[in-house]
């Protein structure tokens, strides 16, 4: 063939190639890829997000807790605005002039052509002032959004507050987007799936400078927003108004839980705050003065203090020491005082009680006696050593809902903490530790930490003779009385029913009987009878812990409390008085004795 005849040919199918290669690509872009198409369909687009209201909150007795109020972004689209009073727009959005320069800059920078958020929570007011007036300011719209609003200034720890989303958020939960508002505490955040219902869309049609020109072919591909699911707590409104009533002075924490069901009736954590202050655009100022306040009012005592639980263990020491044979109701030993281990100081008991059995010695919150019985516990000959003894010991205190989370559905729950043998084997040396190294913990103290729900959650337990129900706060979602099934297992502890009846009975003698460290006009119910037990809890760093844990009636109970005050001093002094009116407000829903209200609101709270 002629060279060059051949030349042609492959220069011709080098054309040929690239011919086909071009129309190849042209069939992909026009016909198969669509992101030319998507492209363009965003510039002749505008999408509106149509944010939900959340779910709406009420009491156990259907009372109004949360709902939401309207209010708005006010969004800005730069190539829209034209020359406009800036100092009348600061007035009617009271906002600095700088605010608007920056804010313009900043919408500017993003896209002269899309909308950006300006200003953001205004309320229905402001927003409405605006809006008379915005004539005056093109380029400038609303976008409608829902803030919180509260029936009463209470509950602001379990209930929680909602913010805008962050970075941290988004990766976690990637179907928000920033601007997006999510719950951040309380049941605001463990319900947030439940509450924050489905976002909408609509759909409009603009021209090149973004201007809406109408409704994207009539509204077809729109989408409602569906609002979120209402929510019934187990909380009781009137009983929590009053228990942060009578602890406005204090700082501590009530809770009380219907041991039937271990549904939450209160959750005290004091002092408190009023949860509109983290709503809307004055949050982030609030918060500021609330975290920096010395007294810590964000702090949820209720779910993440760990105190020690002082004389109200002993009721569990003494369920121990039934349960392991070394205790009968009928054991009898001496109180002179003080208990000597060693001859080191002994342990103080601040009544001399002579002789005594189980019963008396919980009723009179006797020292000595429960430093016997964990005594017999720990060495008991049961077992090869110490350790063995002492594994038992935990363990038996760990079915009772201590040293571990209960999963209650608030977040941030801590474990409180019932020392292992590893901790005192680093602390004293392995083999250098026995039952009078770590006598404190027969009385409630040493290393022991207990929040005062998982203390409630004692009570709970025996007012139920040895089982419980993990609390939790919200009764039902929407129009379901179905809730996570694990809120309806009972947990078992390791002691039968005669056991816990045996301690129950000095609990009723702690406020009903002679002798009885409760047993007080301002404790005891006439009609009402409570079975309780009061605790000193001391403090290394300043003035002891009032504490007291009860429950009532005696018979078929309705209702098991802890208190723990701070500072104050002896528990039926304080705490008990607290547990007393609440329980008479849950059970009667009326107030007899107004002169202990008198007492409790003259609390001073001393220096730490």
């Amino acid at each position: 063939m002629n060279p060059y005849a051949f030349r042609r040919y492959i220069i011709a199918a080098i054309f040929a190639f690239i011919a086909l290669l071009y129309t190849a690509r042209l069939f992909y872009l026009q016909i198969i890829n669509n992101s030319y198409k998507i492209s363009a369909d965003n510039n002749s687009q505008r999408y509106e997000t149509q944010y939900p209201a959340r779910g709406i909150i009420y009491d156990r007795k259907g009372k109004l807790i949360v709902y939401n109020e309207a209010a708005y972004d006010l969004m800005v689209t730069p190539i829209q605005i034209k020359s406009f009073d800036t100092l009348e727009l600061c007035d009617i959005l009271n906002i600095p002039i700088q605010y608007v320069r920056n804010e313009l800059n900043k919408a500017r920078v993003y896209s002269r052509y899309k909308p950006s958020t300006f200003l953001r929570q205004l309320s229905g007011e402001v927003y409405s002032k605006f809006e008379e007036k915005s004539f005056k300011f093109p380029g400038f719209y609303g976008q409608t959004r829902t803030l919180r609003k509260y029936a009463k200034p209470i509950a602001a720890h379990l209930l929680g507050y909602v913010g805008e989303i962050n970075e941290d958020d988004l990766v976690r939960s990637p179907n928000y987007k920033l601007g997006d508002y999510i719950g951040v505490t309380g049941i605001e955040k463990s319900y947030e799936n439940v509450l924050k219902g489905q976002k909408g869309v609509k759909i409009f049609l603009v021209d090149v400078h973004n201007r809406i020109m109408g409704s994207y072919q009539n509204e077809k591909f729109d989408t409602a927003a569906i609002v979120g699911s209402d929510v019934t707590l187990s909380l009781d409104r009137d009983l929590q108004e009053y228990g942060e009533y009578l602890m406005q002075k204090m700082r501590g924490s009530a809770v009380a839980i219907d041991p039937n069901t271990g549904e939450i009736l209160a959750m005290v954590s004091a002092p408190s705050y009023d949860p509109s202050l983290l709503v809307g655009r004055v949050r982030s100022k609030n918060y500021g003065k609330l975290f920096l306040d010395p007294q810590k009012p964000l702090f949820n005592r209720s779910i993440m203090a760990m105190y020690p639980p002082g004389s109200t263990f002993k009721i569990l020491n003494g369920l121990i020491g039934l349960k392991e044979g070394v205790l009968t109701p009928n054991t009898i030993y001496f109180c002179g005082g003080g208990y000597n281990y060693g001859g080191t100081k002994p342990v103080a008991c601040t009544h001399h009680h002579g002789s005594i059995n189980l019963a008396q010695a919980v009723s009179g919150s006797c020292n000595v006696y429960f430093c016997n019985v964990f005594r017999s516990i720990i060495d008991n000959r049961r077992y090869d050593d110490t350790y063995e003894g002492y594994k038992v010991w935990r363990d038996d205190v760990m079915s009772i809902g201590f040293g571990r989370k209960l999963n209650c559905d608030l977040p941030h729950e801590l474990n409180g903490n019932v020392p292992s043998s590893e901790y005192y084997n680093k602390f004293f040396g392995k083999g250098r530790w026995k039952s009078s190294t770590i006598i404190s913990l027969a009385i409630g103290q040493g290393e022991l930490g207990i929040t005062p729900l998982q203390m409630a959650n004692m009570a709970a337990t025996f007012a139920n003779r040895g089982y419980y129900y993990t609390p939790h706060v919200v009764k039902k979602v929407k129009d379901s009385e179905n809730i996570d099934p694990r809120f309806k297992e009972k947990h078992f502890t390791h002691f039968t029913q005669p056991v816990y009846e045996e301690l129950v009975k000095g609990m009723y003698g702690t406020v009903n009987g002679p002798g009885g460290t409760g047993n007080l006009p301002s404790i005891r119910l006439p009609n009402i009878i409570i079975c309780g037990k009061t605790g000193t809890a001391q403090n290394p760093h300043g003035e002891n812990h009032s504490v007291f844990i009860a429950f009532a009636p005696m018979d078929n109970p309705k209702i098991a409390i802890a208190v723990y005050v701070e500072n104050a001093g002896y528990g039926a002094t304080w705490a008990a008085p607290i547990a007393s009116l609440m329980i008479e407000k849950y059970l009667t829903d009326t107030i007899t004795r107004p002169w202990v209200e008198e007492h409790l609101l003259s609390f001073k709270q001393p220096v730490k």
